[in-house]
């Protein structure tokens, strides 16, 4: 029953791993989306021009002149989905996203030190288990000697 237990709880760690990889991944890029927005923005208040370099293909880069006057940029959502926002609108949604994002991040932390601290209660009794039955070998076979 604790190998099963002890099994279980290695595949829900290895789960919850991932999610944290995932989240140390994600996490970045929405820090680094709303700090791209602010910056538009503030272009925007400035009546500036933004100049780029984006990647057109693995290797090969262009120049681009960015209009911020409109104050609208488009976000990637997922599943091949990009939506136009406004600024404001943006770094709402953008923040949110942080926000859930950073609160996931730490309750799959906390679930991961859990399950952890399980693993290792779990070695520890079916090294007990394994003990006991050598013990028991042992005053089986001193008993009918």
């Amino acid at each position: 029953a604790y190998s099963d237990l002890y099994s279980k709880f290695k595949a829900y760690e290895q789960q919850l791993e991932q999610k944290k990889g995932t989240y140390q991944e994600k996490l970045p890029e929405i820090e680094k989306s709303i700090t791209l927005v602010q910056h538009l923005k503030t272009k925007k208040d400035n009546d500036e021009k933004v100049v780029t370099r984006y990647n057109l293909a693995d290797t090969i880069y262009s120049k681009a002149e960015v209009d911020c006057s409109q104050g609208i940029v488009n976000l990637w959502l997922g599943a091949n989905v990009m939506l136009e926002y406004t600024y404001d609108e943006a770094l709402e949604l953008l923040k949110g996203k942080q926000e859930v994002a950073k609160k996931d991040y730490k309750d799959v932390t906390e679930d991961l030190t859990f399950t952890r601290n399980q693993i290792i209660t779990s070695e520890v009794n079916i090294s007990r288990i394994y003990n006991w039955d050598v013990r028991q070998k042992r005053e089986a076979q001193r008993a009918s000697s």
